[in-house]
C-alpha cells in the first residue's frame, strides 16, 4: 500500500465512521468496522468488553511499543453540512476521533504488509469512551497492556490550531488534570410572595457560582494554571415558588499535583460558606476523571526525532505552553514512558473551527502525516527501545 492509497483508505473508513458516529461505551458499529478493516488487512487483534479493540503485531521477542487512537463521538448535532455528515441526530464526531481511529488502522495494515523492521511486539489500541473518561482504565484493566508488557506509548490528536501537515510536540506537561464535580445546594421552598419564609436555594446557588470564581482569582497561586467552571444549573418547580434544591455541575482543569489535591477542599469552604449564610446546606460530589498528560522527556526526544524524519524540521512545532484541555491519554502514561504529540489540521477558517464546535470540518490530507508518523513511530521505538536493553 503506496502513503497515496494509505490516505485514500484512511479517508474512506473516517468518512464512514464520521457519518455513523456513537457516543463513548456504544461504539459497537465502530468497533466492527475497525476489525474489519484489519481482518481484511491480515492483522491480529482482540476485542475488549464492551467495545474496544487491541491489535497486534509480533516480530520475535523484543521490546513492546503501543499505539493509541479514540473511538467516541460527542452528543452535538452537526451542522457542516458536509456530503458524509453525521446521519445520527444529536451525534457527530466534532474532535477528530474519527480520524485517529481511521489514520491507526491503515498503519497497522501497512505495517503489517511491510513488517516491522526491529524485534518486538506493537500494539494498536482503539479505545472506547475518551470523551467521557474511563475509556482507558478499561482498557488497561482487561491487560491491554500486558503479555506483554508495554514498554512506551504513543498517541496523537488532530489540531485546528495549528498548520495543517504540522505536528506540534512538547515535553512535560501537556494537557491538565480534568476533575468533575456535582454540588447539590439544599434550601426550604415556600411561596414565592412570602420569600423570607423560605430558605430559597436558587438564591444561593446564584451566589456560589460566583463566590467560586474567587477560588481562582484569589486562592490559587497566579502562576499556577487553573480553571473553575460551571457548566449546568438546574432547580426549582416553577415560577413562584422558592426552590428548595438546586443542582451545579462543572468542572476544574489543574496542571500541578499540589492544586489538584486542594480544589476540592476549597470549593467546598466556599459553597458551605455560603449556603451557611443563607441558612442552607451543600452536598458535594467530586470525581477525578484524569492526571495530567505529562510527556516524558526521553520519549518526547525520540517523536521529535521521527516526527523531524516525517514532515522535516521545519514543520515540528515546539510547543511553548500546556493546554486545559484533559485526555485520559494520561492513563497510559502513568504505567509507561511515552508522548502525546498534536497533528496540525487548521488550512482555512472551516477547518479552523475549534474541537467540540457542530461545523467542525476536519482537513483529510493531514491524515496522510498521521499514518506516517504512527507507522515511523513504532519502527523508530522498536529499534531504540532495542538498543536500551543492550
Amino acid at each position: 500500500m503506496t502513503d497515496r492509497e494509505a490516505l485514500a483508505a484512511a479517508v474512506a473508513l473516517r468518512r464512514a465512521i464520521h457519518q455513523h458516529p456513537e457516543l463513548g461505551h456504544l461504539e459497537f458499529e465502530t468497533t466492527v468496522r475497525v476489525a474489519r478493516a484489519l481482518k481484511q488487512g491480515g492483522v491480529p487483534f482482540r476485542r475488549h468488553k464492551p467495545t474496544g479493540l487491541v491489535a497486534r503485531l509480533n516480530r520475535g521477542r523484543g521490546p513492546c511499543v503501543a499505539l493509541r487512537a479514540d473511538m467516541d463521538a460527542l452528543p452535538l448535532q452537526e451542522t457542516s453540512a458536509l456530503p458524509y455528515a453525521s446521519l445520527r441526530p444529536g451525534v457527530m464526531h466534532a474532535c477528530g476521533h474519527d480520524a485517529h481511529t481511521a489514520m491507526l488502522a491503515v498503519a497497522a495494515i501497512q505495517l503489517k504488509e511491510r513488517g516491522l523492521n526491529h524485534p518486538g511486539t506493537v500494539k494498536f489500541l482503539f479505545q472506547p469512551n475518551e470523551e467521557g473518561s474511563g475509556g482507558a482504565r478499561q482498557l488497561l484493566a482487561q491487560g491491554a497492556f500486558q503479555s506483554p508488557t508495554v514498554d512506551a506509548v504513543f498517541g496523537l490528536h488532530v489540531n485546528p490550531r495549528l498548520p495543517a501537515g504540522t505536528l506540534g510536540i512538547k515535553t512535560g506537561p501537556l494537557m491538565a488534570a480534568v476533575d468533575r464535580f456535582t454540588l447539590t445546594v439544599r434550601g426550604e421552598g415556600g411561596h414565592g410572595a412570602y420569600p423570607h419564609e423560605g430558605r430559597d436555594a436558587v438564591v444561593m446557588a446564584a451566589q456560589i457560582v460566583s463566590s467560586l470564581q474567587s477560588i481562582v482569582s484569589r486562592r490559587v497561586d497566579p502562576v499556577e494554571p487553573a480553571v473553575l467552571t460551571v457548566g449546568t444549573i438546574q432547580g426549582g418547580e416553577r415560577f413562584n415558588i422558592l426552590a428548595s434544591s438546586v443542582t451545579l455541575t462543572g468542572t476544574v482543569r489543574t496542571l500541578s499535583e499540589k492544586w489538584h489535591r486542594r480544589m476540592p477542599q476549597l470549593i467546598a469552604e466556599v459553597a458551605n460558606g455560603v449556603a451557611r449564610a443563607h441558612g442552607g446546606r451543600v452536598q458535594l460530589r467530586y470525581e477525578a476523571l484524569n492526571n495530567p498528560v505529562v510527556n516524558e522527556p526521553a520519549m518526547t526526544a525520540l517523536a521529535r526525532s521521527v516526527a523531524v524524519d516525517v514532515v522535516g524540521a521545519r514543520r515540528v512545532l515546539d510547543l511553548d505552553r500546556p493546554s486545559m484541555g484533559g485526555e485520559d491519554f494520561s492513563e497510559y502514561l502513568s504505567r509507561a514512558p511515552g508522548c502525546f504529540v498534536y497533528l496540525g489540521t487548521g488550512a482555512g477558517p472551516r477547518t479552523r473551527r475549534p474541537w467540540h464546535h457542530a461545523s467542525f470540518v476536519l482537513h483529510e490530507p493531514s491524515m496522510g502525516v498521521g499514518i506516517r508518523f504512527f507507522v515511523a513511530m513504532a519502527d523508530r521505538a522498536l529499534a531504540d527501545l532495542t538498543l536500551g536493553r543492550r
